[in-house]
């Protein structure tokens, strides 16, 4: 430890309680990294779990005196490495910071810390017919803090949107220590710049969220389901294309191989294998006819498409199977071995193609690659699983991952829908911008956090 690293630990022990303050290895080794395969991670000084905005400002503040990094962190359920400590760093964790605040009805809209698990939040919501629509596959465990750190989406965010569009204000800890308020609560607001939004996705480099106010939504009806198995990614990709055209906007529409059914069937034993390639998901919440019509014009979809089978469910048990499949495949895969996640968007029209890609890549690396994917709005997921241990298998799915981000900017997409780019993406976020566009977020970057501490080399490559 230098000597800045024993000072600021000297002046966080005495400036909070007790009980806020880790430094002991064993303890802070939960706090180390995110779900990212193969992103690198250091040692921190200390873990620091505050319990309330002026609390984060002693920490960030300390962090400054001693020019100390600071990285924040929620549920450590991110797969882009951008919540790893860094090295004799701090280690901030919102997961004190867990209080649903408020949920107003007559405003539509909740205030919560940045510690509360989105789910809670739902739940908490739909108590009082609202709902909160982001929902990552990782609901159950990510909390609204990191979501708005990424941008995260979901399911239903084909229809809904994702994050950003339901963040309506934010209080931070700046860069230089201030506590701000950002945003607003009302409907409207075009006063100065969205500084609220530019938050939104920033993964802690520009500022520590210790509140957050969302906008909510009536509670959703009913939904209709239609199932398609198909014997190709590209054909699936066509089915995806057809929807788009038809006009249809479902409420979901999710992509899932074979390879996540058997390691989610092998795992809890749900009954899903099949002998499909591919499943496609499709929902709607339209009400009455129209949801008829939005379901039959799905349906039809699928089997212009060339599936191998298609149908409405009328069993709504069995169609919530099937969709929390979708939500377990990536922990089930985890069981075969180490797995690097692809977050690659694209064109809704260009989905075809990008699955055919990704399919080939996966055959000239010799990488098993799964598949799972937000398919309606062309954010796809492809899962690089290596067996542990092997080296040649890692070498070659990092080549696979490269090249599978080459090709979705190639075809005019983005390296990341919604995980963010921490440090797996980097590289990819060069290729993608533009040097003036870089510059701009380096700028950015510099006016808000001039002194380098919040979360330094994420996102952006110096």
């Amino acid at each position: 430890m230098n000597g800045a690293g024993a000072m600021i630990v000297e002046d966080l022990r005495r400036e909070l309680p007790a009980d806020r303050v880790v430094a002991e290895a064993d303890s802070m080794a939960g706090y180390l990294h995110d779900e990212a395969e193969w992103a690198a991670h250091g040692m921190p000084l200390l873990v620091v779990r505050p319990r309330d905005a002026e609390e984060v400002r002693t920490v960030v503040r300390a962090c400054i005196r001693h020019r100390v990094p600071v990285v924040t962190r929620g549920a450590g359920t991110g797969l882009s490495g951008g919540a790893n400590a860094i090295a004799d760093g701090v280690v901030l964790s919102t997961e004190h910071l867990a209080d649903i605040r408020e949920i107003n009805a007559v405003e539509r809209l909740a205030v919560v810390g940045p510690g509360v698990v989105n789910d809670d939040l739902r739940a908490a919501c739909a108590a009082r017919d609202l709902w909160y629509p982001p929902d990552p596959a990782s609901a159950p465990w990510s909390t609204i803090g990191g979501n708005v750190a990424t941008n995260a989406g979901g399911l239903c965010c084909v229809k809904y949107g994702v994050t950003r569009d339901y963040v309506l204000g934010l209080q931070v800890v700046t860069g230089t220590g201030e506590l701000v308020r950002l945003g607003r609560r009302t409907a409207k607001g075009v006063v100065g710049f969205d500084l609220a939004g530019l938050m939104v996705g920033s993964e802690g480099t520009l500022g520590v969220i210790t509140e957050i106010t969302v906008k909510l939504r009536p509670k959703a009806g009913p939904e209709r389901t239609v199932a398609g198995y198909f014997d190709s990614p590209f054909d699936a990709g066509r089915a995806v294309a057809a929807i788009s055209a038809s006009g249809v906007v479902p409420s979901a529409l999710e992509l899932i191989d074979r390879h996540c059914l058997a390691a989610v069937d092998a795992w809890k034993n749900m009954g899903l294998s099949t002998d499909a390639n591919i499943v496609l998901l499709g929902r709607t919440d339209a009400p009455g006819l129209a949801g008829e019509q939005e379901a039959a014009t799905m349906l039809d979809c699928f089997q212009r498409s060339d599936a191998t089978w298609a149908a409405q469910s009328t069993d709504q048990a069995e169609a919530d199977l099937l969709f929390a499949a979708r939500r377990l495949a990536y922990p089930a895969l985890e069981r075969l071995g180490p797995v690097l996640t692809e977050d690659v968007c694209v064109p809704k029209a260009a989905v075809p193609e990008m699955l055919a890609r990704i399919d080939a890549t996966a055959t000239r690396h010799d990488t098993l690659i799964a598949n799972i994917a937000h398919a309606g709005d062309g954010n796809l997921h492809p899962l690089l699983i290596t067996p542990a241990g092997d080296e040649g298998a890692r070498t070659r799915a990092l080549a696979a991952f490269d090249e599978i981000i080459g090709d979705a900017i190639a075809l005019g997409g983005t390296i990341s829908g919604e995980h963010g780019v921490g440090l797996l993406k980097r590289d990819g976020m060069v290729r993608e911008l533009s040097p003036a566009v870089l510059d701009m977020h380096r700028a950015v970057k510099s006016a808000l956090d001039p002194y380098n501490i919040l979360n330094p080399g994420k996102v952006i490559a110096s």
